[in-house]
C-alpha cells in the first residue's frame, strides 16, 4: 500500500473512478506583495507531503500578455517555463517548492482572457450575441481555470487532484473584479465542498502602540465577502508573532473559528513557511473543510525533508561571499532565480550566502569621475568576494562594467559564473584583452560597430518583442570529456536547460577563441550555437547562454551554480575527485584573504590601514593598503557594509548585504 492510500484512503466519487478537483484560492488583501506566492506554495507543499498530486496557477489582472515584456523592475523577474512561456515569478516559487513543471496556460492574465474573447467574438462563436464582462468574460475564466488544473504537471502523465490559485493584487482593485465574479460563480459551478478560500492579510503593528491592529484585516474581508466570496481560512501576516487575543478577535469579527485564523510571522526563511503552516494544523483543517479525507495521523517522518532543509538553514556558520553585478539589482526580485539558485547551492555546501548586489555601470571607467564613492566601493566588494556571478540582461547600460570585473575575475583565477549576457560579457572581455580584438562588441550594444562576436541570431523578428527570443527548454551537447561542468552534471553527453537571449556568439569566430584557450565545451544539436564555455587552467571560469537558474531545486542545487559555490569555497577539486559526492567530514574554511585591487584603482598613499587584532589574515599587499585606504578616506561606510533587512515575497530575512 503506497503513501497516498495510506493518507487519502479510497477514492472520493463514489459515482466516478476519478478523484473530484479541489480548489484553494488565495486572495490578498490591505497591500500587494504580503507573501501569497509563498503562502499557495507551502499549502501545495504540504498536500503534495500528504500524497494529494497538486498542480498551481497564477492569475495576474493585467491587460500584458505576458510577462516577457516587462522591465524587471515592473514585476521583478521574467520566469521562463519547458515550453517558453514567459511568466510572473511566482510559477517559479510554485515549480521550486512543489517540484512540477508548469506550462504557460497555467499564468493567466486579464489580455490572454479578452484576447480569447474577442478573437471567438470575431469568429462568429457568439452568434452575434453582445459580448459583456459577465457572462462571457467570466465564463472565459472558469472555463480556462477548469482545463489548465486537469493538466499533468508533475512529470508522471496523472491528473492533478489539488489546484492552488493564486489571486493576484488586493481584493478591491478595479483589473480583479472580472476575476473575483467569475470565482463567485465558480464555486457553485464545483459544489462547496470541491473550493475554498484562503485570504492572506496584514497585520500591522504601529511602533508608537506596540499592539496589532485588526481594522484592516475586518475591512479587507468585509469587502471580500460583500463580493460574494467568503474566506474559508484568514493568514494573518505580520513582523512579530500575534497572540491569542487578536487571534480571537479577528475570528469573532470575521466570521470564521479561531482554529482558521493561521498566524504567520516573518521567519528566518522561507523553508520554515509551510513547517509553520503544518504546526497549525492547516492539512487537517483542508482535509475537513474539502472532504479530502487524510489520515489524521501522520507519519514520524512527514515533511522531514523540508524540516532538515530549515534547521540546516538556521544552524548555518561559515560563509561564502558572492558578487552579483547585475543591472537591475534596485529591486530583489528582478534576480529571484539567481538568489535562488545560489541559496541552494550554499546551502547544499553548508554554506551562508552573503550576497553583495552590485550595479554594473558603477564599476565602469565612467563611474570613477561620476560618482567615485560608489566606483570604489563597488571594487572594493568585488575584491572581498569570494566569487562573482554576472546574470543576464538586455540593452547597453552596463555592459562595460560586466567587461570589465569579467577580466578581472579571468586575470585574478577568481571563480566565475556568467549567465546569458555574462557570457556574452566574457567574450566580449576575452576578445579584446586575449584576442587582441580591441574593437571586438555585440551587435545589440553597438549595431555599428566593425568586429560583432556576438550577433543576432537569424529567427529574431526586430519588429516584434513578445515571444520572440529563443525560448524554453532546448537540449545542450558535450563535446568534450574534459569539462568541469559536464562533471557537474553527473559526465552526461547532453542536458536540457531554458534559455531566454536574441543574440549569440558567432560560430564564425568559436575557432579563435577555442585556440586561445576559451573552450566552447557545449553546443546544440545542431553544432551551431555556443552554450557553455570553460576557461583553461582556472579554477572555475564558466559561462552559459541558458538560464540554469530556472531548475534549480531547495533539495536539487543548479550544477553550474553549485560549481561556483563549491569553487569559492576550495572544495571543487575535492568534490569532482570524489565522483562529485560531498565529503561528510571535510569542511574546509573559505579564504578571507583579499585579491589585489585592479592596476586602475591604485593610486599612492601615505597613510598606513589599522589591522584589526582579531582579524587572522596574512598582512596585506601594498595594492590592497593603496585601495583600502582610498575606500576610507572616499567614504567612511566603504569598508564596514551596513546590514538591511531584506524581503523574500513578503517574508523577512537578515541577510549581510552591501547597501
Amino acid at each position: 500500500m503506497g503513501l497516498r492510500e495510506v493518507l487519502i484512503g479510497p477514492k472520493l466519487s463514489e459515482n466516478s473512478n476519478i478523484f473530484n478537483m479541489k480548489y484553494i484560492l488565495v486572495t490578498g488583501g490591505v497591500i500587494s506583495g504580503i507573501g501569497k506566492g509563498v503562502i499557495a506554495s507551502s499549502v501545495g507543499t504540504i498536500l503534495k507531503h500528504c500524497g494529494l498530486r497538486v498542480t498551481s496557477i497564477k492569475i495576474d489582472p493585467y491587460i500584458n500578455i505576458d510577462a516577457g515584456t516587462f522591465s524587471p523592475y515592473e514585476h521583478g523577474e521574467v520566469f521562463v517555463l519547458d515550453d517558453g512561456g514567459e511568466v510572473d515569478l511566482d510559477l517559479g516559487n510554485y515549480e521550486r517548492f512543489l517540484d512540477v513543471t508548469l506550462h504557460r496556460d497555467n499564468n493567466i492574465t486579464t489580455g490572454k482572457i479578452y484576447q480569447s474573447v474577442i478573437n471567438k467574438e470575431r469568429q462568429g462563436d457568439y452568434l452575434g450575441k453582445t459580448v459583456q464582462v459577465v457572462p462571457h468574460i467570466t465564463d472565459a475564466i472558469q472555463e480556462w481555470v477548469e482545463s489548465v488544473a486537469q493538466r499533468p504537471v508533475d512529470g508522471d502523465l496523472a491528473d492533478p487532484e489539488v489546484c492552488i490559485i493564486e489571486l493576484g493584487g488586493t481584493i478591491g482593485d478595479i483589473e480583479g473584479m472580472p476575476f473575483v465574479e467569475a470565482f463567485r460563480q465558480f464555486q457553485f459551478r464545483v459544489k462547496r465542498e470541491n473550493f475554498c478560500v484562503v485570504h492572506v492579510s496584514l497585520v500591522p503593528q504601529p511602533s508608537s502602540t506596540g499592539e496589532h491592529k485588526t481594522k484592516p484585516t475586518q475591512a479587507s474581508v468585509r469587502e471580500l465577502r460583500g463580493l460574494g466570496l467568503s474566506p474559508d481560512f484568514i493568514v494573518c501576516r505580520s513582523e512579530m508573532p500575534i497572540d491569542q487575543s487578536v487571534k480571537h478577535k479577528i475570528s469573532n469579527f470575521c466570521h470564521v473559528s479561531p482554529e482558521q485564523v493561521i498566524c504567520l510571522h516573518d521567519a528566518q526563511s522561507i523553508y520554515e513557511v509551510p513547517l509553520m503552516l503544518e504546526e497549525q494544523q492547516v492539512s487537517h483543517l483542508l482535509s475537513d473543510r474539502l472532504s479530502l479525507n487524510l489520515d489524521t495521523h501522520r507519519p514520524r517522518n512527514f515533511m522531514k525533508k523540508w524540516r532538515d532543509l530549515s534547521i540546516k538553514h538556521e544552524h548555518l556558520r561559515n560563509t561564502v561571499t558572492i558578487a552579483l553585478v547585475g543591472k537591475y539589482t534596485q529591486l530583489e526580485d528582478s534576480y529571484a532565480s539567481v538568489i535562488k539558485a545560489l541559496q541552494h547551492a550554499a546551502l547544499a555546501c553548508n554554506r551562508k550566502l552573503d550576497l553583495k548586489c552590485m550595479e554594473a555601470e558603477d564599476l565602469e571607467e565612467e563611474a570613477k569621475n561620476t560618482r567615485a564613492v560608489k566606483y570604489y566601493e563597488s571594487w572594493q566588494n568585488v575584491c572581498k568576494c569570494h566569487g562573482i556571478i554576472v546574470p543576464g540582461g538586455f540593452g547597453q547600460r552596463g555592459v562595460e562594467g560586466k567587461v570589465a570585473v569579467c577580466k578581472w575575475a579571468r586575470m585574478n583565477k577568481k571563480p566565475f559564473l556568467g549567465v546569458c549576457l555574462g557570457l556574452q560579457a566574457a567574450v566580449i572581455e576575452f576578445a579584446r584583452n586575449v584576442l587582441g580584438w580591441p574593437d571586438a562588441n555585440s551587435q545589440e550594444i553597438c549595431p555599428e560597430g566593425s568586429r560583432h562576436v556576438i550577433i543576432e541570431m537569424p529567427e529574431h523578428n526586430p519588429g516584434q518583442l513578445g515571444g520572440t527570443m529563443r525560448l524554453g527548454k532546448r537540449q545542450t551537447l558535450f563535446k568534450t570529456h574534459d569539462s568541469k561542468l559536464r562533471q557537474l552534471y553527473g559526465n552526461v553527453d547532453y542536458v536540457e536547460e531554458r534559455h531566454r537571449h536574441r543574440y549569440e556568439v558567432d560560430p564564425k569566430m568559436a575557432c579563435d577563441f577555442e585556440s586561445a584557450g576559451l573552450k566552447f565545451v557545449g553546443q546544440d544539436v545542431e553544432g551551431e550555437r555556443m552554450e557553455i564555455m570553460e576557461l583553461d587552467h582556472h579554477p572555475y571560469y564558466v559561462a552559459c547562454q541558458y538560464h540554469p537558474e530556472y531548475l534549480t531545486r531547495p533539495l536539487k542545487p543548479s550544477p553550474p551554480y553549485l560549481g561556483l559555490i563549491l569553487a569559492s569555497c576550495g572544495k571543487l577539486e575535492q568534490y569532482l575527485a570524489r565522483g562529485c559526492r560531498m565529503s561528510p567530514t571535510d569542511s574546509p574554511e573559505s579564504s578571507d584573504e583579499e585579491l589585489p585591487m585592479p592596476p586602475h584603482l591604485l593610486v599612492n598613499q601615505t597613510d598606513k590601514p589599522s589591522m584589526s587584532p582579531a582579524r587572522r589574515t596574512p598582512p596585506p599587499s601594498s595594492s590592497q593598503k593603496s585601495a583600502s585606504n582610498l575606500c576610507e578616506s572616499l567614504s567612511p561606510s566603504c569598508s564596514t557594509p551596513k546590514k538591511r533587512n531584506t524581503v523574500d515575497a513578503g517574508f523577512q530575512t537578515h541577510d549581510q548585504e552591501a547597501e
